[in-house]
């Protein structure tokens, strides 16, 4: 079921996109869940697709800013919902609750952002072929989970996400963009070690960015500028990151 929201008119250097956006509800059994899809209109043919993952407060006008802004690059974009239709947190002890509940179940993890990736190849607008996911701080951790189930997608990008290491970067198909806080207090220096240890030993094609004076949340306006508080905005790792996504995406979208 698809909800028509929004038709904008947008100028980017001189030239105009309408980009769309709706919101687009799925279901897996009994569940609904409710991603919010946007894709400039005036682009035609099939595109590649970005699957864009929240961060913990679920899919919010952050998200989906986010994926307005992927749109406008000439992607469709998806932002999937992990939590489902109307489960949103209402601060940040239920967030962490939340979140904590897939961090502690990567099967019913993988499992909701397959479903969401297979909910946006259904878009008539989009080149099955060409499939990316993206996500920040709980989804960035989600987006490398994904490479791990053996999804077939041509990369993953994760800001500011969790670097767990795992066995199952043998299963890892793409290409892996990790753009990460070089101070960033709630990813530790050993999750770090193994995770480029089991990057290395599975031989996966990934890049590995750390961003200086940048904590938790740097691309988040919303986290203040205080870094002692461990999640802050940085305008500058915001900027670098978004740009280093975009290459990655158009290398990989030829």
């Amino acid at each position: 079921m698809i909800k028509t929201l929004l038709l904008s008119l947008l100028i980017s250097g001189g030239a105009y996109a309408k980009v769309k956006t709706e919101r687009v509800e799925y279901k897996s059994g009994d569940l609904t869940f409710e991603g919010f899809l946007a894709y400039d209109t005036l682009n035609q043919g099939k595109k590649p697709g970005v699957m864009i993952v929240h961060n913990w407060m679920g899919v919010t006008a952050e998200t989906e800013s986010k994926a307005i802004e992927v749109a406008k690059l000439g992607y469709i974009a998806f932002a999937g919902d992990i939590y489902g239709k109307g489960i949103r947190p209402k601060d940040a002890k239920e967030a962490g609750e939340l979140a904590g509940k897939y961090k502690g179940d990567l099967k019913l993890l993988r499992e909701r952002a397959n479903l969401a990736i297979e909910e946006l190849k259904k878009q008539k607008k989009v080149d099955a072929n060409k499939i990316f996911v993206t996500g920040y701080c709980f989804g960035g951790t989600t987006a490398i989970e994904v490479a791990r189930s053996g999804a077939d997608v041509k990369g993953v990008v994760s800001f500011h996400g969790g670097l767990m290491p795992s066995n199952d970067d043998k299963n890892i198909k793409g290409q892996v963009l990790v753009l990460h806080g070089a101070i960033d207090p709630y990813v530790p220096q050993k999750d770090i070690d193994g995770f480029v240890k089991g990057m290395n030993e599975a031989k996966v094609n990934y890049v590995m960015t750390s961003y200086s004076g940048a904590v938790h949340s740097f691309t988040e306006k919303g986290a203040g500028n205080d870094i002692s508080k461990g999640a802050a905005y940085n305008e500058q790792a915001d900027k670098r990151s978004w740009i280093a996504m975009k290459e990655f995406l158009a290398e990989l979208s030829k």
